[in-house]
């Protein structure tokens, strides 16, 4: 894992190369084994390391034998062997080890068609002096960030939007309608960023650059197809299938010359990853870390204890399991890890992510998690949900609506973890339109609370809509089954925007490297295919792969309530962070640049703190989105 920053078409600029080397000290947390630079009349590429495969000789930019072909990799290419021995019969030369140098040499056979046969997770550049050309691809995920903007014809990219913000002309101006998307989603989508000239390149996308004709063009290079049915196949055919696919990509991923272990939650997902790596690793063994937490409703622990006995009982003991008892109540953390995402990014989730990376970065220096999985297989509850509120659209929509709305003002607003606010939740979407209900049920700022909330810098963007976003995708699913279709948007909105990027960021800000076995690109087309029945049947969710791995789970742990991995930003804000929290909030730009009108925001806070409304999730979405104006101003 590394970290890549580059200027291309850059008119021969006297501080290219120091500027590109600013960009890289602002990654070195993602690379801190070493760097390396390549500039020439019309690129400067820049790179910072994290060893993984042949430390030693490893160095990058790598060049092809005559120094023609120059690329920088952040991310890893599992199948480089296969692909080495087929370039090596065809006469190319190697001179390392590594799995970047494979992508020179498929390059230059291939050109911009070769990220099509890479397999893996990635984001790189390469840049061809003879034909003048530069290609920037994705990995078809989306798990490594690659961010860019354009002054002129000149392109500026890295892998963090800090490191862009190092350019002296990089765009300040900031998206307002980035702003309102993020309140509602915690997340600003894909290609958005909150620089309104700045941009994410998309998951399986690729952009192509060619000196010679002065073009720019960025075009998809795979997509998931959920229409390709394999109804014939039989429910235990299609488990023995899938756990075939799922071992095999769980033991690739262990391709590394650094010590390797798993995160071990106790749950399905990372039950299956640790059992099957320490299987495949044996007679070596394998690191699992979990950490924990005092407040018992978000500890997992003894799950994690349990299956750790069960991998142990099936291994001969070769799973050592690790665990630590963590604070995530730490505002300088907060802070510190906030700024590390370089635009408002609210996942709560993301400081006990890196609270467990930087615990197994004391160990090891790669790590596989159970991550997609519950994109891939329907593993969420919220599936469940949407398909009980589907019974009662038979009712007329007025009296739906006045129905459950006057319910839902009989419950006390006690958060959404508990069994309250799960219901409340509920009885929303059950008042809500069928065809934006899925997006009111995940939505933190609706728009009648915006039309109270935002102040005359947001006013120009109240007449957007944030379910646009959601509208938008509707044209890109393929799956005829209306409640496979949530899962699949999942994989392009959720997944795409907001799981992958904070387990990168957490991750990377610890110097570790996560491997996710269930984003395997034969995994995800499989279940694409499988029958939707497989995967959500009844209320039994991700079905068929408890059943592909029934003797590796224990019932009790596959079967178990899922938890999640939040934190109590709800109880924090009324407790360790109050004071913090509340001087972030009505002392800085959020309120003095007219972003946020100040008495809806001090009736949220008085509402909140007394207890009588829980409005935990969008106060939180406000302090990091006030955090972000702070140190930006």
């Amino acid at each position: 894992m590394c970290a890549i920053a580059g200027i291309i078409n850059h008119h021969a600029t006297p501080d290219v190369e120091r500027i590109v080397r600013k960009m890289c000290n602002q990654q070195a947390h993602r690379g801190p084994d070493g760097s390396g630079f390549f500039c020439n009349d019309e690129i400067a590429f820049g790179h910072r390391r994290l060893a993984i495969i042949d430390p030693a000789h490893g160095a990058q930019p790598i060049t092809n034998e005559d120094g023609s072909v120059v690329v920088i990799l952040n991310g890893e290419i599992y199948n480089y062997r296969k692909l080495r021995q087929e370039l090596e019969k065809r006469g190319h030369e190697f001179k390392t080890d590594t799995d970047t140098e494979v992508i020179v040499h498929l390059y230059e056979e291939l050109g911009s068609e070769c990220v099509g046969m890479l397999d893996g997770m990635f984001a790189f550049a390469v840049y061809n002096s003879r034909t003048r050309r530069v290609l920037l691809a994705r990995d078809r995920m989306g798990k490594k960030p690659l961010l860019y903007f354009m002054t002129g014809d000149t392109l500026i990219f890295a892998s963090e939007l800090n490191a862009l913000r190092c350019h002296p002309q990089m765009p300040r101006e900031l998206d307002e309608t980035a702003i309102s998307d993020f309140l509602s989603l915690h997340y600003i989508p894909c290609p958005n960023t909150v620089y309104r000239n700045v941009r994410k390149l998309p998951p399986a996308h690729q952009m192509e650059l060619r000196f010679s004709e002065g073009t720019v063009s960025i075009r998809s290079y795979w997509h998931l197809d959920y229409s390709l049915k394999q109804n014939e196949l039989s429910f235990d055919d299609a488990a023995h299938e899938l756990r075939r696919l799922v071992e095999r990509a769980v033991e690739k991923r262990l391709m590394t010359d650094v010590p390797l272990g798993t995160f071990l939650s106790g749950g399905l997902d990372s039950t299956i990853v640790a059992g099957l790596a320490a299987r495949f690793r044996a007679p070596a063994e394998t690191d699992a870390f979990t950490i924990g937490f005092e407040v018992a409703a978000y500890d997992e622990r003894k799950w994690a204890s349990a299956a750790a006995r069960s991998i142990n009982s099936r291994t001969g003991g070769k799973l050592r399991h690790f665990e630590q008892v963590v604070d995530p109540c730490d505002f300088a953390l907060l802070e510190k890890l906030a700024a590390h995402y370089g635009e408002p990014y609210a996942d709560a989730s993301m400081l006990p992510t890196y609270l467990l990376s930087r615990f197994a970065r004391e160990h090891i220096t790669v790590a596989l998690s159970g991550d997609g999985a519950d994109e891939v297989f329907s593993g969420y509850e919220r599936y469940l949900a949407m398909r009980y509120a589907a019974r009662v659209d038979a009712l007329p929509g007025p009296v739906r609506k006045l129905l459950f709305h006057v319910l839902v003002q009989t419950l006390p607003d006690r958060g959404e973890r508990t069994l309250l606010g799960r219901t409340r939740r509920l009885l929303h979407m059950l008042a809500s339109r069928p065809e934006r209900r899925y997006f009111d049920m995940l939505d933190h700022c609706p728009n009648p609370m915006k039309q109270a909330l935002f102040g005359e810098r947001l006013r120009g963007v109240l007449q957007h809509d944030s379910a646009e976003l959601f509208d938008s995708l509707q044209w890109e699913l393929t799956s005829a089954n209306r409640f496979e279709r949530l899962a699949e948007l999942d994989l392009h909105a959720y997944l795409a925007n907001d799981i992958l990027p904070k387990v990168d960021i957490a991750s990377m800000a610890a110097s570790l490297e996560v491997r996710s076995p269930f984003l395997d690109r034969e995994v995800v087309e499989f279940a694409a295919k499988l029958p939707f029945d497989y995967k959500l049947h009844g209320r039994n969710r991700k079905r068929i792969l408890k059943a592909a791995f029934s003797d590796l789970v224990p019932a009790e742990l596959a079967e178990r309530p899922k938890k999640g991995f939040g934190v109590p930003v709800s109880l924090w804000l009324r407790g360790e962070w109050r004071d913090l929290a509340a001087t972030e909030l009505f002392e800085g730009t959020l309120v003095s640049d007219g972003f946020i009108q100040p008495k809806t925001l001090h009736t949220l806070w008085a509402a909140h703190q007394s207890g009588r409304r829980d409005h935990g999730y969008l106060l939180w979405g406000l302090l990091i989105l006030s955090m972000f104006l702070n140190r930006n101003k």
